[in-house]
C-alpha cells in the first residue's frame, strides 16, 4: 500500500505532519489536495520550504485527485495524502471510496458554530453529521494528532 494515511488538517504541511507523521510512518510523498494552493506557485514554495528533501510534495486540485488517487496508490513511494477540509476528504472518498476508506482527522481547529470535540478538534454538529454520513458509506473515520496517541473514533466524539 502506497498511501499509508488520508489526514485531513486546516495547517496543511507543518512540523506535526512533516515529522510527527511522516517520519514514523516513512512517508516520502506529501500530496496536498486544495484547489487554491494547486493554483498559488508563490503558496506552493511557501509549503516545500516546510519538508527535508527527501520528501517529495505534489499539490493537486480536488478534481485532479479524485482521478489520480488510486495511480497514487499503485506508486511504491509511501505518500500521505493532504486536505484541509472535510469537504475535499468527503470529495476523494466519494471519487474511489474503495481506495479513500481510512480517514484519519487531525487538526481542524476553531472557528464560528465548531466546538471542541478534542484538544486539537473543533466540529459542528453539521460536520459531525457529514462525518457520520462518511462513514455510513464505508469510511473508516478516527482522530488522531500523532500516531503515538490511540485513536478517537466518532462515536466517541459524539
Amino acid at each position: 500500500m502506497a498511501i499509508v494515511l488520508f489526514r485531513v488538517d486546516d495547517r496543511l504541511i507543518h512540523g506535526q505532519v512533516v515529522v510527527g507523521w511522516g517520519r514514523p510512518l516513512g512517508v516520502n510523498r506529501i500530496v496536498l489536495v486544495d484547489d487554491q494552493v494547486a493554483a498559488s506557485s508563490w503558496e506552493q514554495d511557501l509549503y516545500r520550504m516546510a519538508v527535508t528533501g527527501d520528501i517529495e510534495i505534489e499539490f493537486a486540485t480536488v478534481a485532479d485527485a479524485g482521478r489520480r488517487v488510486r495511480d497514487w496508490q499503485s506508486d511504491v513511494r509511501r505518500t500521505l495524502v493532504l486536505t484541509g477540509d472535510l469537504e475535499t476528504m468527503a470529495a476523494l472518498h466519494a471519487a474511489d471510496p474503495v481506495t479513500v476508506h481510512r480517514i484519519n482527522l487531525g487538526g481542524i481547529h476553531h472557528r464560528a458554530g465548531r466546538r471542541e470535540r478534542l484538544p486539537y478538534l473543533y466540529l459542528t454538529d453539521e460536520e459531525m453529521a457529514r462525518l457520520a454520513a462518511l462513514e455510513a458509506a464505508g469510511a473508516a473515520i478516527a482522530a488522531q494528532d500523532l500516531p503515538t496517541t490511540p485513536p478517537v473514533t466518532l462515536k466517541a466524539m459524539a
